[in-house]
C-alpha cells in the first residue's frame, strides 16, 4: 500500500544520498516541507554500508570508506551524531632495498617514527624534511579556501590576490592552481618512491599524470589535502553506514519524508510551481515543488529529460574497487613493522612515481597496464564495530583495494571478462608484498567461493548512475570560478529556475563532504529572502520530457 504523502512540498530532492540529506536536514530546520526521492530499497547512496558476504554478519563500506572533506561545521550545525576515529598509521609503503624487504611507514601520532623509516629509505633525513615543506604548500592552501567551500564561489583572481603576502603562499598558488603538479613534486623531492606516494593523491578515482596539463590532477590532490585545513582522512565509526545513519536521522527529526524504490517518469521544469512524476509501490504519483533539488549527475538529468549529454574528456572515471573479508591479516615479506600496523593506514602498491608513468601510458593506449598501482584499506583495524562480536573474536579482518589506472574504457566492451583479469593483476601485485597468498587469508562463502568482490568502472556506473564510474560524479573543480559571471553564486545553479544541483556534480562537489549539500540549502534559502531565481545560463535541455 502506499504511503499518505502530501501533492506540494516546498522542496523535492531527487536522491537520498549524503549530500541530499545534508541539504533535507538544513532545509527542514529552516521550517520548509521536504520530501526526497530515492531510487535504491535504501537511504545513503553511495555512502553506505552492506552485507556483502551474506554468510557473515559484517558490513562493509561498499564504495567509499574514508572521510576527510566532511565540515566539521555540518556537523556542528546539524548536531550529528557521527564520529570519526584517526588512524595510527598515515600509510605504509612496501618496497626492496639491497635485496631486502623494507617498507616506508608515516605515522600519524610519531613524527619520529616517519623521519625514522623515511632515513631508511634515502640514507638520511633530507627527503623527510623536502617532503614536509612540500605538503606545506597545501597547507597555506587550506588556510585560506576551506572556509569558503561553504561560501558563494569567489573569481580566480580574487583567491590568487589572497596569496600574495609572501612568497611561500606565492609559490602555493602556482604549484597547485597555475602549474602541473609533477613540477612541484619533481622540484621538492629525489626518491621515485616518496614523488609516487605524493602523486597518488592527485590520481585517485581520476585517469591523469604528473604533467597533466588538464590539472585534472592538482585538483584531485587538492580534495585530498584540504580537508578541515588537516587533509587527514579518519575512519567513520560504524562504516560508512555510520554517516548515513546519522545524516538520515538528523533529516528525520527535520521532518524530511523519505520514498525509496522510486522510478521517476516525468520532470516538468518549466512549470509553476514544477512537477515530479514517478512511480512506486506499483502506484503512479506526481507532486509538485517550489524548489527541485538533483542529487545525481548531469549525464542522468540528461537521460531523464531525453537529451544527450556533453561529458569533459577528464570526466571518466578511473577506479577499481575490491572488497574483502579476511580470516585473518597476511603476514608481509617486511617483517619491520606488524602487518596490523602496516595496514592501518593506507597501505600502498606498487606506486612508485616512474612505474605510474608506465601504467598511465600503458592504459592510455587501451591495454590494462602490466603492473597496476593500488592502495589497501582495513577498516576493522581502527573500527571493529562492523564486525559482528563473533567474526571480532576469530581474528577477521575487513579490507578494501582501490585501484588506479584502471579507466573506465578498458572495461566498455567485455566488462566480465576485463573484471576478472583486472581483479587477478590487482592480487597478484598486492602478493607480491606479501609472505603469503592472500587468497589463503581470504573468509570462504558456504558455497567454497572465496569472499572477494571486484567492482570496474562500469560495475559502478550500473549500480549508483555515476558517469562512466567516476566517484567523483564528474571532473573535480578548483575551489573557486574561472567564469566572472558566476561569482557570487553558490555553484549549484542548473539553466532552469529554482532547480538546483545538490550532489557532486555541483561546483566543489566531489567525495563525501556534505559541501554541495549545504550550499544548495544555502541557495534555496538566499532564494526565498530575495525577490526569487533566476536560471544560471540559458539551456538547450527540454523543459519538459516524458
Amino acid at each position: 500500500m502506499v504511503r499518505q504523502m502530501n501533492s506540494k512540498y516546498d522542496v523535492v530532492i531527487l536522491g537520498a544520498g549524503h549530500n541530499g540529506l545534508v541539504a533535507a536536514t538544513y532545509l527542514g530546520r529552516a521550517g520548509l516541507s521536504v520530501l526526497l526521492l530515492e531510487k535504491n530499497d535504501y537511504i545513503g547512496g553511495a555512502t553506505t554500508s552492506q552485507k556483502v558476504f551474506p554468510d557473515y554478519d559484517a558490513h562493509l563500506s561498499r564504495y567509499s570508506y574514508l572521510v576527510s572533506l566532511f565540515p566539521e561545521k555540518i556537523i556542528r550545525d546539524l548536531g550529528l551524531k557521527l564520529e570519526l576515529r584517526r588512524r595510527a598509521t598515515g600509510s605504509f609503503t612496501p618496497y626492496v632495498k639491497d635485496g631486502r624487504h623494507d617498507g616506508l611507514l608515516l605515522s600519524n601520532v610519531s613524527e619520529r617514527t616517519s623521519r625514522e623509516s623515511v632515513r631508511a629509505l634515502t640514507g638520511s633525513e633530507t627527503e623527510f624534511d623536502q617532503m614536509q615543506r612540500f605538503y606545506a604548500l597545501s597547507r597555506v592552501f587550506a588556510e585560506k579556501v576551506w572556509d569558503t567551500m561553504l561560501e558563494p564561489l569567489q573569481t580566480k583572481e580574487s583567491f590568487r590576490r589572497q596569496f600574495n603576502e609572501d612568497d611561500f603562499s606565492r609559490e602555493s598558488w602556482r604549484s597547485l592552481a597555475e602549474e602541473p603538479l609533477g613540477i612541484a613534486i619533481e622540484r621538492y623531492l629525489q626518491d621515485d618512491l616518496i614523488r609516487g606516494l605524493v602523486l597518488t593523491d592527485g590520481k585517485i578515482g581520476v585517469f591523469t599524470h604528473p604533467h597533466d596539463p588538464s590539472l585534472v590532477q592538482n585538483r584531485c590532490f587538492l580534495y585530498h589535502l584540504i580537508g578541515n585545513k588537516t587533509g587527514e582522512w579518519k575512519v567513520p565509526v560504524g562504516g560508512m553506514g555510520g554517516v548515513a545513519r546519522a545524516l538520515e536521522e538528523a533529516a528525520r527529526r527535520n521532518g524530511a519524508e523519505m520514498l525509496t524504490g522510486v522510478d521517476l517518469k516525468r520532470l516538468d521544469l518549466a512549470g509553476e510551481p514544477r512537477s515530479v512524476e514517478f512511480q512506486t509501490e506499483g502506484k503512479t504519483r506526481m507532486v509538485e515543488t517550489n524548489f527541485l533539488l538533483v542529487n545525481f549527475g548531469r549525464n542522468v538529468l540528461a537521460k531523464l529529460l531525453g537529451e544527450s549529454h556533453q561529458p569533459d574528456p577528464t570526466d571518466e572515471g578511473s577506479v577499481f574497487k575490491i572488497n574483502m573479508l579476511l580470516r585473518r591479516l597476511p603476514k608481509l615479506k617486511a617483517t619491520r613493522y606488524p602487518a596490523a600496523e602496516a595496514f592501518c593506514g593506507t597501505f600502498h602498491v606498487d606506486e612508485g612515481y616512474e612505474q605510474m608513468n608506465v601504467s598511465y601510458r600503458q592504459a592510455s593506449k587501451g591495454r590494462l597496464p602490466a603492473k597496476l598501482p593500488s592502495e589497501v584499506y582495513c577498516h576493522t583495524l581502527t573500527d571493529d564495530s562492523i564486525l559482528s562480536p563473533e567474526l571480532r573474536g576469530q581474528g577477521f579482518q575487513t579490507m578494501t583495494l582501490f585501484g588506479l589506472d584502471a579507466p573506465w574504457g578498458l572495461f566498455a566492451k567485455n566488462n566480465e571478462a576485463m573484471r576478472r583479469e583486472a581483479q587477478d593483476r590487482f592480487v597478484a601485485g598486492l602478493n607480491g608484498w606479501l609472505a603469503e597468498p592472500l587468497e589463503d587469508c581470504l573468509a570462504v562463502a558456504s558455497d567454497g567461493s572465496l569472499c572477494i568482490e571486484g567492482k570496474s568502472p562500469v560495475d559502478i556506473e550500473e549500480a549508483l548512475g555515476l558517469y562512466h564510474g567516476n566517484i567523483f560524479q564528474n571532473t573535480l573543480t578548483f575551489p573557486f570560478t574561472e567564469n566572472e559571471e558566476d561569482a557570487g553564486t553558490w555553484g549549484v545553479e542548473t539553466e532552469y529556475e529554482n532547480v538546483f544541483f545538490c550532489g557532486s556534480t555541483a561546483q566543489r562537489g566531489g567525495a563525501v563532504s556534505g559541501i554541495p549539500g549545504h550550499n544548495s540549502a544555502m541557495k534555496v534559502l538566499e532564494c526565498l529572502g530575495s525577490a526569487g531565481c533566476q536560471p544560471a545560463v540559458a539551456g538547450s535541455l527540454p523543459a519538459t520530457v516524458g
